[in-house]
């Protein structure tokens, strides 16, 4: 395009003057014909000059609003808003009555997104009157239309929207994004004819290609949005599927949880899973969606065949016919097959990706859960059968350590004039090691009832000063053996208790025991017994020789013991103060150790009062 030199005021003027030299020459009839034409040709370049000087502001004109127009629509990835800016932008540029921007929908029909007038007010749906006649054919070609009259243009004429809405001036374009159109932009006037020309035409083209680039940035920002948005609410209800699963160690109640989270997931109206083991696995369904629908019987590979090459493959596979759609998932552990679960839904829409792939990762997520809780009921029904094994052994062991100990006692009682010294030590050895096994046994026996869960309290009021009366007395040998001082701190008037006696008894006298065994001789054992609160506390200290952080943790081990040489010297089985620790966790406290080595220990715990 070329450029005109802008007119000066000098040309204005003289144009000015020239017009009313003539007006008066023809006012006064003296009009010469020669000098007319030579002025009328000097108006006519001022004209075109003038006309040159229109074309070049109006093509800067539209240069900048191209410029203003581009920065604006860049400056949003929100679709909406990019489609209203790109319309506004078209009928501002181009002086258009209204427009709309169509985009292809899932189909690859178009679909008015936007529809926009002259007032930058958005359209309602009766108020559409665009020619589908005109956007169809830039849709099929990929060209630009420009009408000046539909009504009267032989290509459109006869369209069946041009008649019926009266449609004249029409400028239409393709919108271009990569390579493929993703939609038309459309610009309209009813009532005027020959509104717009080629320069319209070429700027709606310009304006289409950076607007195409706009709006696909915008809808790629949409589709991603929506897929981040999608797939961050995917992880949610994944990390929901975690903790529900981790909160159980029940291998039904794990299996419940992850059918239940597969099925709502894949939107499946039932499911069955089942585990696997052996080799040559019949798939039987253990659980079922909803729960109580199906026999624990179901042979699944029987009931879906296709379920035997899932096992085969172990990859996932659906099927359909007219009757239902089914997917099957293996549930693989370090690619073992442990197991195959199953969904189901009516009708012959198949399980798509999306639904395939949660549910894969459903059933990785639950099987090392599914394999921990059937390890975990083999190590519980493995712990039961010690347990009862330990309580049969306990309990057949009491008769003949009783008939030892009656047979001992009677040959000290028959022989007692004729045997000799080394004769009766022989006897009271067998005498202390029947009652060490004795004691042994009692704890094999606590340990079995309270790992069964057959240990029982039988609570009742107990007096303070009765139960310190009873320590006394059985700790005293043991504590005058080993030449202690023993202090009692008993607060005075102190509630009785709401305890078993005798468990209350069993748990004082062992902390008690503990104390003088582990104190080196001359040592001082103190037991304190206070109200703590509601409640009332009893505490045994010693000055022995304390415990090591790693001996305050493993305390309570069941047959752990120090690996010093002054406790490996002291008799004991490891199982005393576990089975006292158990005990006072029965009574509704816990043991409270205190200890340094090599600067004694203090155990407390508290009791309930009536």
């Amino acid at each position: 395009m070329s450029h005109a030199k802008p007119l000066s005021e000098h040309e204005v003027n003289n144009a000015r003057q020239l017009l009313k030299m003539l007006q008066h020459q023809v006012e006064t009839h003296t009009l010469d014909t020669a000098y007319m034409a030579r002025q009328l040709s000097k108006l006519n370049d001022f004209v075109e000059q003038v006309a040159q000087t229109q074309q070049t502001q109006l093509a800067a004109f539209r240069f900048k609003a191209l410029y203003n127009v581009s920065r604006l629509i860049g400056t949003s990835l929100d679709l909406q808003t990019v489609l209203e800016q790109v319309m506004d932008a078209i009928i501002q540029l181009t002086g258009a009555e209204r427009g709309f921007l169509m985009l292809r929908d899932d189909d690859g029909k178009l679909k008015a997104t936007v529809a926009r007038n002259l007032d930058q007010r958005t359209l309602t749906s009766d108020e559409f009157s665009y020619s589908t006649t005109i956007t169809n054919h830039v849709l099929a070609t990929g060209e630009a239309v420009l009408t000046t009259n539909a009504m009267e243009d032989p290509r459109f004429a006869g369209g069946a929207s041009i008649i019926s809405k009266v449609l004249r001036s029409i400028m239409a374009t393709p919108l271009r994004a990569r390579g493929q159109i993703i939609g038309v932009a459309y610009v309209e006037n009813r009532i005027v004819a020959g509104l717009f020309s080629d320069d319209d035409l070429a700027t709606l083209d310009a304006l289409a290609g950076q607007a195409a680039v706009a709006i696909d940035n915008a809808m790629l920002f949409r589709a991603t949005d929506q897929e981040l948005t999608r797939r961050v609410e995917e992880l949610r209800a994944l990390r929901q599927v975690d903790r529900r699963l981790n909160e159980r160690l029940d291998l039904d109640d794990v299996l419940a949880v992850t059918l239940e989270s597969a099925c709502l997931f894949a939107k499946a109206e039932g499911g069955h899973i089942a585990l696997l083991e052996g080799e040559n696995p019949v798939p039987f369904a253990r659980i079922h969606y909803p729960q109580g629908q199906e026999p624990r019987t179901l042979n699944l590979s029987q009931t879906y065949p296709f379920v035997l090459d899932v096992m085969r493959s172990g990859k996932a596979r659906t099927h359909e016919n007219e009757k239902h759609a089914a997917l099957g998932v293996p549930l693989l552990l370090n690619d073992k097959l442990i197991g195959v679960l199953v969904l189901t839904r009516e009708g012959e829409q198949p399980f798509d990706e999306r639904a395939r792939d949660m549910v894969e990762r459903v059933a990785d997520r639950a099987s090392v859960t599914i394999e921990n809780a059937r390890l975990y009921a083999a190590v519980q029904a493995a712990d039961r059968a010690k347990s009862e094994f330990v309580g049969i052994v306990a309990h057949d062991l009491k008769n003949p350590m009783a008939s030892i100990q009656g047979y001992a006692d009677l040959i000290l009682m028959m022989n007692k004039d004729t045997l000799d010294e080394r004769q009766i030590s022989f006897l009271q050895r067998i005498t202390d090691t029947v009652k060490r096994m004795e004691v042994l046994v009692s704890d094999l026996a606590d340990i079995s009832r309270i790992e069964s869960g057959h240990f029982y309290m039988d609570e009742s009021a107990v007096s303070v000063a009765k139960i310190v009366e009873a320590i006394r007395d059985q700790s005293m040998p043991q504590i005058q053996a080993r030449r202690h001082r023993y202090v009692e701190n008993v607060a005075p008037d102190l509630p009785n208790l709401k305890t078993d006696y005798f468990r209350l008894l069993q748990v004082l006298v062992n902390l008690v025991s503990n104390a003088a065994k582990y104190t080196p001789e001359g040592g001082t054992i103190t037991l304190t017994v206070q109200r703590v609160g509601e409640r009332v506390g009893f505490e045994v200290a010693d000055t022995g020789i304390g415990l090591s952080e790693e001996g305050k943790r493993m305390l309570g081990t069941k047959f752990w013991r120090a690996d010093d040489s002054y406790t490996r010297s002291q008799p004991g089985t490891g199982l005393g103060f576990a089975i006292t620790a158990r005990i006072v966790e029965q009574m509704g406290s816990k043991i409270q150790i205190d200890s340094e080595l090599g600067k004694g220990s203090r155990f407390s715990f508290s009791v309930a009062t009536v």
